[in-house]
C-alpha cells in the first residue's frame, strides 16, 4: 500500500520563517507554515513555524463530500468502528508580523480503518470502490476553524500511524500527514477492532515520518469515550 509514499517537500529554517514573517533579512520564501510558539534568532516567533509538507499518497479521492461527521458511508450509513477522534484545523494566514484566522479554506482528510484499508481504492488488501467512509472536507469558519469526527486510524504495512490532510485556498494547495505518538498508538491498536497479526511499523522506521514528521505530531487529550486534538496550521499567501 506504500509503493507511490514517497517524500517530497523540505523544512525552511528558522531563519527563512523568519524573513517571511518579516523579522529577517532575508527575501519573501512561500509555503505554508505552523505551529507552536517559538523563537529564532532572538526574535519571537508569533503562533506558527515551519511544517514540511508530505506525500499525497496513493489514495486520494476527491470525493468533494462536505461533512464534519467522516465515518460513515453515505450510500450504506454503514458506521466504521474504532475510538472517536474529534480532530480540529485552526487554519490561518500568515502575515508580516503574524498570522490571522483564514475563512473560506477548503481542508480535506482521509484515512484508513481499523485494519488498515482505505475506501474508495483498490489495491492487494481489498477492493473498496465505489465507498467513501473515513473521507471528507470542511471549509474554515470565521475563525479559520474546521473539525472533523472520525475515528483513531490503524495501521498497513509498511507505514506508521497516520492521517492525510490537504488544504486547498484559491488556486494554491498544501498537502501532508498527521502522526500520532507510538505509546498511545500502542494502547489503542491493542483493542479490538485494531488487533491484528504483524508487526507495526513505528515512526521512526517510517520513511514519510523521518521526512519532518515530529513536526505534524499531534496530541490528542481525552474526551469522553474518545480523543480530541487541535492542529495549527498557517498559509503564506
Amino acid at each position: 500500500m506504500d509503493n507511490d509514499d514517497k517524500p517530497i517537500g523540505r523544512i525552511l529554517s528558522r531563519r527563512e520563517v523568519l524573513s517571511v514573517l518579516g523579522l529577517g533579512s532575508l527575501a519573501g520564501v512561500g509555503g505554508l507554515l505552523s505551529g507552536p510558539k517559538a523563537s529564532a534568532q532572538n526574535a519571537p516567533l508569533p503562533a506558527c513555524i515551519v511544517r514540511p509538507a508530505l506525500t499525497e499518497g496513493p489514495y486520494f479521492v476527491d470525493t468533494q463530500l462536505n461533512r464534519s461527521d467522516i465515518r460513515s458511508d453515505p450510500t450504506t450509513g454503514v458506521l466504521k468502528a474504532g475510538v472517536p477522534l474529534v480532530l480540529r484545523f485552526a487554519v490561518s494566514r500568515v502575515s508580516t508580523g503574524g498570522c490571522n484566522p483564514l475563512p473560506g479554506a477548503m481542508v480535506d482528510i482521509w484515512q484508513c480503518d481499523a485494519q488498515g484499508l482505505y475506501s474508495g481504492v483498490q489495491d492487494r488488501f481489498a477492493d473498496t470502490r465505489g465507498q467513501k467512509w473515513l473521507r471528507g472536507h470542511q471549509i474554515t469558519d470565521a475563525q479559520g476553524l474546521a473539525q472533523f469526527t472520525t475515528i483513531y486510524p490503524g495501521w498497513y504495512p509498511g507505514r506508521t500511524v497516520h492521517i492525510h490532510f490537504k488544504i486547498r485556498y484559491q488556486n494554491r494547495d498544501f498537502t501532508s500527514q498527521l502522526f500520532f505518538d507510538d505509546a498511545l498508538s500502542d494502547r489503542i491498536l491493542a483493542n479490538p477492532p485494531y488487533a491484528k497479526a504483524g508487526t507495526r511499523t513505528r515512526n521512526a522506521n517510517d520513511g514519510i515520518y523521518r521526512n519532518g514528521g515530529s513536526q505534524l505530531l499531534l496530541n490528542p487529550v481525552q474526551s469522553g469515550a474518545g480523543y480530541a486534538a487541535t492542529f495549527e496550521i498557517g498559509l503564506n499567501l
